[in-house]
């Protein structure tokens, strides 16, 4: 199982040595804009180094809105990312799940991540797996509750669509951590990648305030982390705060 962490873009290879890291996640460009994005330098570093790559989508995205003028620029977003991602040998795009505004209808911004997908096979596909990450909170969240999940993936899961598991994401929205893994599964088929963070905020609190694995600010039991890793298989990344990171990595490695 890889190990690794978010990290800065300006040198995520010696992010990735300093925290004893088998995989980073960082962004190709501003998380908070719609800048164009471009294939990382040190992408032939990284793949010699045997590190594994995983970018994740700017935050402003969001291919489920009924608004044209935020899920249009996201459709080509996502595509520009995604090819970005693919030259910089990434074995995954990570996107938000997204939402619609209240009063709206959540099956329309559900089938927007279908013709997402429609759209871009039309072309050839994406180039890299796109991960869905499930979200913390908001009305009209198309990856917070498993059951909208679930009625996501009848729409997605003919185009390949990935799966990441973000555990404070997870427990924010109220889920049952020791049960999340095999109800996820059962929905998707599949988990791609683990963002394994602990939670600054209560169970339910639909907040989206990540702490370290280990040190004490969580509210999330660290052995219930490592069971959630450990039952998903999948690669880990940390999101947690940065100076905590590699003691997370050698906590994580040690109990997997």
């Amino acid at each position: 199982m890889q190990i690794g962490a978010h990290v800065r873009d300006d040198d995520p290879l010696s992010a990735a040595r300093e925290r004893a890291a088998e995989a980073v996640q960082f962004f190709l460009a501003d998380p908070q804009s719609w800048k164009t994005p471009h294939s990382h330098p040190q992408a032939t570093e990284l793949a010699e180094a045997g590190i594994a790559v995983y970018i994740h989508a700017p935050y402003v995205l969001n291919v489920a809105s009924l608004n044209n003028r935020i899920r249009i620029p996201s459709r080509k977003t996502v595509a520009a990312h995604a090819a970005a991602a693919a030259e910089t040998g990434a074995r995954g795009l990570i996107v938000h799940g997204g939402h619609v505004r209240k009063g709206e209808e959540p099956a329309e911004g559900l089938a927007n991540w279908r013709k997402l997908f429609e759209r871009q096979q039309e072309q050839g596909g994406f180039g890299v797996p796109l991960l869905i990450e499930n979200t913390a909170g908001g009305e009209g969240a198309m990856a917070r509750d498993l059951d909208m999940l679930a009625r996501l993936w009848d729409e997605v899961a003919d185009f390949g669509a990935g799966f990441c598991l973000d555990t404070c994401h997870a427990y924010a929205a109220g889920w049952d951590l020791e049960e999340a893994v095999g109800r996820v599964l059962a929905i998707t088929g599949r988990i791609d990648l683990v963002h394994l963070n602990n939670s600054r905020d209560e169970h339910g609190s639909q907040r989206d305030r990540h702490a370290g694995v280990v040190g004490g600010e969580g509210t999330i039991d660290p052995e219930l982390l490592v069971a959630v890793a450990r039952e998903a298989g999948a690669p880990v990344i940390v999101e947690t705060p940065q100076d905590g990171q590699a003691a997370d990595i050698e906590f994580l490695r040690a109990r997997l």
